[in-house]
């Protein structure tokens, strides 16, 4: 099973952008725990990728959609303004694997600026 961002996303795009409430952003580890606690204390293995972009990678990524009129579709508002947020990003995904790694349910960080190298590396870590 894969979920794709899950309850994470909420200490990460929704604290950052202000689409929830800092209370709910910092609520996330109380969130979070019982779900997963319970996933894991039924014998089902929990493991938990970030994958990671370098700042200039993701700056690459975004000029390429910028100059690149087949790509462009794939830029909105939003990605812009993210990128500005880099940092505050940074420091919501070092307070969130803070406070949900685990040695039950851990976090483990892909290096992929290389999205083919990266891939292979995920599936092939287990």
């Amino acid at each position: 099973m894969i979920w794709d961002r899950s309850w994470y996303n909420r200490a990460g795009v929704e604290r950052v952008m202000g689409f929830c409430t800092e209370e709910a952003g910092e609520a996330v580890p109380s969130n979070w725990y019982p779900p997963s606690k319970a996933v894991t204390e039924n014998g089902i293995i929990l493991l938990k990728y970030w994958l990671e972009v370098s700042m200039e990678e993701q700056t690459r990524r975004l000029e390429a959609r910028i100059d690149d009129g087949r790509k462009i579709w794939k830029l909105s508002p939003m990605d812009l303004e993210s990128y500005s947020r880099w940092y505050d990003y940074s420091r919501a995904r070092d307070e969130m694997f803070k406070a949900t790694d685990s040695s039950w349910a851990p976090w483990y960080v892909v290096k992929s600026d290389d999205k083919r190298r990266a891939r292979l590396n995920l599936i092939t870590h287990c």
